[in-house]
């Protein structure tokens, strides 16, 4: 296994890039979300560590992070290199609550948003959980006031991180899609005023989303029988517009973007669901030659029609001169945003899989995207 560098090593790659370039900006990365105290007591004492082996499934082709021990929980921001259409949203990987995908379900996300003109904040929340009902909301709200604080934090600096607070939304995948949906039917929830984290919160900031991308969720029916949605997560006036993808195969978890779809329905949301026969759990933003691979341009249309992305230039699509297809560009690593407040902690450091490339100044064409190798 293998445990992150000293503060002072990232601190050092973060103000001196390896690839020097005119775009450089030194820049704080990383935003603590309970600069004082988190509002529970850590669950463990263990340094934060990637647990990746190379026996690890690939996650869209490529090898992830899987990052636990997470007791000092954080934001980071990754801005777009060019357009900037205003809208935000908060990225939450997935991990069973035990450990966070931090590659293929927190950058490789960053690299699509941020192609699209979408500031990406990767939420890094506390990991990993008890097992169980234990683990989830109502009995552990720690992940939800995680979720909470990020999405306040991000509306404080909306200003300065040239966010339109009314244009956030969430994003997740499996654990984190449990999360996000969490957040829209819950973001008002104020258990974190009465707990030693309270000075960090302005509760007259909302906690809602504006709108959600919810990718092979897990966790929101009932077992055994599985057809019955977990009431915690019932739609209510709070829920966005929402988009839903999922795997017929999915094991385990094939029916949650079903039911939930079914529950929006009833409850008169705006929703898409996208059900595909195979793909099975995990397969992240772009898995190479599978029918759910260019996923990514369906959610970037339904962000237009729900007029979170401007409509598209019908001069400016995927065409030539003749209307033959161009080649796609790759879209270069996101760059990270500004945050106001310290981390002093050397649990507040970034991954070193965040390491963004200054040099990148290509603007890729949103509608051929594909992922960083």
């Amino acid at each position: 296994m293998k445990t992150f560098s000293s503060a002072l090593a990232l601190a050092t790659l973060a103000l001196f890039p390896l690839i020097p370039s005119a775009h450089a900006q030194t820049q704080q990365v990383t935003l603590p979300l309970w600069p004082h105290s988190t509002p529970e007591p850590a669950q463990t004492t263990a340094p934060e560590t990637d647990t990746t082996t190379p026996t690890d499934g690939f996650i869209s082709g490529h090898r992830t992070a899987r990052l636990t021990n997470i007791s000092v929980p954080t934001l980071t921001v990754y801005s777009p290199h060019d357009h900037n259409t205003g809208a935000a949203v908060l990225v939450f990987p997935g991990g069973s609550y035990r450990l966070l995908a931090w590659d293929g379900e927190g950058i490789d996300p960053c690299h699509w948003l941020n192609s699209i003109g979408i500031t990406c904040i990767l939420v890094k929340y506390r990991v990993p959980q008890p097992k169980g009902d234990d683990g989830h909301y109502p009995a552990d709200p720690s992940d939800l006031e995680d979720a909470q604080q990020a999405m306040r934090l991000t509306r404080a600096h909306a200003d300065e991180w040239h966010i339109n607070p009314a244009h956030i939304g969430v994003m997740g995948f499996s654990a984190g899609a449990n999360l996000a949906v969490l957040l829209c039917t819950h973001p008002n929830d104020d258990h974190v005023v009465s707990t030693p984290a309270a000075p960090d919160v302005d509760t007259h900031l909302s906690a809602r989303a504006n709108f959600a991308i919810i990718v092979y969720p897990a966790y929101l029916i009932l077992p055994p029988d599985n057809t019955t949605l977990n009431p915690v997560y019932a739609p209510n006036e709070f829920t966005p517009s929402t988009f839903l993808i999922q795997a017929e195969n999915d094991r385990g978890y094939g029916k949650n973007a079903l039911i939930y779809y079914g529950a929006l329905m009833d409850a008169h949301i705006p929703a898409e669901l996208h059900y595909y026969a195979t793909g099975g759990h995990g397969f992240g933003m772009h898995p190479p030659n599978a029918p759910e691979e260019n996923w990514p341009r369906l959610a970037t249309a339904w962000l237009r029609s729900i007029n979170i992305l401007p409509p598209r230039d019908q001069h400016h699509l995927n065409e030539g001169p003749n209307g033959t297809p161009t080649p796609c560009q790759e879209p270069p690593p996101p760059t990270p945003g500004r945050a106001t407040t310290p981390a002093t902690s050397p649990n507040n450091q970034p991954s070193s899989n965040t390491t963004a490339n200054p040099a990148a100044t290509v603007t890729p064409n949103p509608n051929c995207w594909t992922p960083q190798p």
